[in-house]
């Protein structure tokens, strides 16, 4: 059914399935899984005499007088056309400007379905522009029912959408195959796909469009986990590297740090050396907030596969988190006798070439690198783990590209961007997860302070202060260019204001449009103490570790969605220092911007921010900013969802476990939709 062409169906054209592309609806089963986004209730008729200023109505009656005339007072001479309409209860005056084509479609003694919002003009009720058809004896789309509304696009009105919604309906009901065999749809006590789509797009009741709505939030989550579970079990068949692990060396490594790991982290490196040893790929999540020690443990996991005789790479974000990384393996596995090697684009051509080199003979074991890792001309001998750090910071594809360069290499991803574990599970499901749940007991929680405009010179006193006790400090813009929008403050405007209150420091700029090089300059610099005031954009959200900047100060936090607020607060929080993060709020900050810096105010529990901000900002941006790898959920969110996950992860592990192929005559369905699924 998925393969037929819109072109099938009655009242699409060429033209209009060009309109339905840029909707991403290119086949009939894609036109009836574009849901509604919301209903209105047009079930019931109101006598025109009983209709109240200010609320919307249906009503029915005959077309009694009508007139176009110009306005004058409007520019351009606008045109104006009147109807009177009557039910025997009263007479309503209905208007509408600029349509003159209505002069040939209403006329005296037409029968209307009129929908309006009614309103006073000179002591008489009326319409202006209401929606418009006449009665017959077919049932409407679009009066005397719940009636859906999309998201639409030029080209298309919600008139024609229901219209050709309905047309697919007619044309393929008898084609449908129910994604959900019969047995989950008896577990679930959930309408057939049949009922389902027609009470979704038609209800009769709202509590119809409710069920219909349950059944496609867990048909969503049912196929989301159908996919994890597959991809698990695909993985498990896979042979890969089992490693062994000395303990006499994971000792020896434990010896080169300087701190003891916390119990959290000891958790999470007992789950990765568990893991590196099974005969197939590991394929873990590391989670844990910004300077939890992620990258100590992934460093044991580094020392173990290049202790097997295969080699290891690391891939982050920037060039600045890159070198931070090479530092640290540089600093605990180099003395072990172990090669560690940078690959970064500003590299010259022959280091270049020469790393390139020893990676392919197998000399450099361990290497540290940006996107420059996933370039054809990279080769290894024999890649036994890939590492990839701030994982969101990647796409989906980009991310599956490192391991390709090995044979079925284990495989530890990095995040600092906390979810909440039931999403995490769904989201991730197909990889194991790892929590790391505290920070190192050293290290001093910021303190959040939120002020407003008039306590700018507060702020840059206390910056002072900290200064003169030989502290750092970092000052955060949205943009580097003045932008037109009002109260916006930009990085390049405030620097030469900056200047001029911090005399007797150093203050240098920081954002994405500066050269790398410069950057590292810079980075290394403040590294070392001798900048003072780092004003910069969001480019320190990853990377920049400076245990000695204690202060952080972010303007206009209206521009920054919660998470990144987090991650920006995350930098620090290495110090054993108190550090200070401070909000200078702007006059016109909306509700929700305004809930966002409570949110950062309350806790520094980066898990409950993730719940809130998922809140905040619904599952398609929390998810589309995440780049994982399904299909953006249209009706379903996880964190309401959760009784309707929880089947979903059961009964998809079921299926998954009981028919892995899904070969199964009754599974057909399930692998039919989920090609659909993966499509999308």
């Amino acid at each position: 059914m998925q393969d037929l062409s819109l072109r099938y169906i009655k009242g699409i054209g060429s033209k209009l399935a060009n309109t339905l592309a840029k909707l991403e609806i290119y086949s009939g089963k894609d036109l009836l899984y574009y849901f509604p986004l919301r209903y209105q209730d047009r079930r019931y008729i109101t006598p025109i005499k009983e209709i109240k200023e200010g609320v919307h109505f249906l009503v029915k009656g005959k077309v009694m007088a009508r007139n176009v005339r110009g306005v004058k007072r409007f520019l351009f001479g606008r045109k104006l056309f009147e109807a009177v309409v009557s039910d025997g209860s009263g007479f309503l005056n209905c208007v509408w400007f600029n349509q003159p084509y209505l002069r040939d479609y209403i006329n005296v003694g037409d029968e209307l379905f009129l929908y309006g919002k009614a309103t006073l003009f000179k002591g008489s009720i009326q319409f202006i522009s209401p929606e418009y058809e006449k009665f017959s004896s077919v049932d409407s789309f679009n009066f005397g029912r719940i009636v859906g509304f999309y998201r639409l696009v030029e080209g298309i009105t919600q008139r024609r959408m229901r219209k050709i919604i309905f047309e697919g309906l007619k044309k393929f009901s008898s084609q449908l195959l129910d994604p959900l065999p019969f047995y989950i749809r008896e577990e679930r006590k959930i309408p057939n796909i049949r009922e389902a789509l027609e009470n979704i797009h038609y209800p009769s009741t709202f509590q119809d469009a409710n069920l219909a709505r349950e059944r496609f939030i867990f048909e969503e989550l049912f196929f989301s986990q159908i996919m994890v579970y597959l991809r698990k079990a695909r993985r498990v068949l896979t042979k890969g590297i089992p490693f062994k692990v000395d303990k006499d060396f994971i000792e020896e490594i434990r010896r080169r740090f300087d701190f003891s790991l916390t119990s959290s982290q000891e958790e999470a490196l007992v789950q990765i050396l568990e893991d590196m040893k099974k005969p197939y790929p590991m394929h873990r999540l590391l989670q844990g907030d910004v300077g939890s020690g992620k990258t100590a443990v992934a460093i044991f996991a580094i020392g173990v596969c290049v202790h097997s005789g295969y080699q290891a790479a690391v891939m982050v974000p920037t060039e600045i988190l890159a070198f931070q990384h090479h530092q640290a393996l540089q600093s605990i596995l180099a003395p072990l006798g172990f090669r560690v090697d940078i690959l970064v684009s500003s590299l010259s051509k022959k280091m270049r070439e020469k790393i390139i080199t020893s990676l392919k003979e197998g000399k450099t074991e361990i290497v540290v690198g940006t996107h420059s890792l996933l370039d054809e001309n990279v080769e290894f001998k024999n890649l036994g783990l890939v590492v990839i750090d701030e994982q969101h910071k990647f796409g989906v594809a980009q991310r599956a590209l490192l391991p390709k360069k090995g044979k079925n290499p284990d495989c530890l991803i990095m995040s600092a961007t906390p979810i909440p574990r039931s999403l995490a599970l769904s989201i991730y499901g197909d990889l194991d997860l790892s929590l790391i749940k505290e920070l190192p007991p050293n290290r001093c929680q910021p303190q959040t302070i939120v002020v407003d405009q008039e306590n700018r010179e507060w702020v840059y006193s206390f910056i002072k202060d900290k200064l003169k006790e030989g502290r750092q400090a970092y000052i955060i813009y949205p943009v580097i260019e003045e932008s037109r929008l009002q109260d916006i403050h930009s990085l390049n405007q405030m620097y030469e204001r900056l200047k001029k209150v911090f005399t007797q420091f150093r203050v240098e700029v920081f954002h994405g449009q500066m050269s790398k090089k410069r950057r590292l300059e810079i980075a290394e610099d403040f590294r070392k103490n001798r900048i003072n005031i780092l004003v910069a954009t969001t480019v320190v959200e990853v990377g920049i570790n400076i245990e000695n900047a204690t202060v952080m100060v972010v303007e206009n936090p209206e521009r920054f969605g919660l998470s990144q607020l987090h991650q920006l607060r995350g930098r620090i929080r290495r110090s054993t220092y108190q550090p200070y993060f401070i909000v200078i709020g702007s006059e016109n900050m909306g509700e929700n911007a305004r809930k966002r810096i409570e949110v950062i105010k309350e806790t520094s529990d980066g898990f409950k921010i993730a719940e809130e901000d998922l809140k905040l900002r619904g599952p398609g941006d929390f998810f589309g900013h995440l780049q994982w790898g399904f299909p953006h959920l249209k009706v379903a969110n996880p964190l309401e969802d959760l009784d309707n996950l929880r089947w979903a992860r059961k009964l998809a592990y079921q299926v998954v476990k009981n028919d892995p192929h899904l070969r199964k005559p009754y599974h057909r369905c399930i692998k039919e939709h989920l090609d659909f699924w993966i499509g999308k």
